[in-house]
């Protein structure tokens, strides 16, 4: 028979792995439709910090979810405080969540101010 501490240590590990699940659900490209997409409106919010840096952007559809590199590889390709602000017009070309009521993307790819960054540089198969 389990003790209490060998119980306790196993529900822990499960109430960590069923919280990680979500958490690692939106990291990778696997969420995402395979087809390229091209989202343009202006940025609400710009959050440059860990995991990955995000933007929230008003497309004429909604205000949707932009996720970036992880902030290493977003700052190397030159989006940092300096790039953009809120209010600047913007396109993002990457990949929508495959769920297609769901105002989410990730973008390999964002032009604000006529400046191209390229987050994830050779994703879209022509950088």
């Amino acid at each position: 028979m389990p003790t209490s501490f060998t119980r306790r240590s196993a529900l822990a590990a499960l109430a960590l792995t069923a919280l990680a699940g979500p958490a690692l659900a939106h990291h990778g490209w696997a969420w995402t439709d395979g087809e390229r997409y091209e989202l343009t409106g202006k940025i609400t919010e710009i959050y440059l910090g860990q995991p990955h840096a995000t933007l929230k952007v008003q497309a004429a559809d909604g205000i949707w979810d932009v996720d970036l590199a992880p902030l290493s590889r977003t700052l190397a390709a030159g989006f940092d405080d300096n790039a953009a602000k809120v209010g600047d017009g913007i396109t993002a070309i990457g990949n929508r969540a495959a769920d297609p009521t769901d105002l989410h993307m990730k973008a390999a790819r964002l032009i604000v101010n006529g400046k191209t960054y390229d987050v994830y540089p050779g994703r879209l198969g022509d950088s």
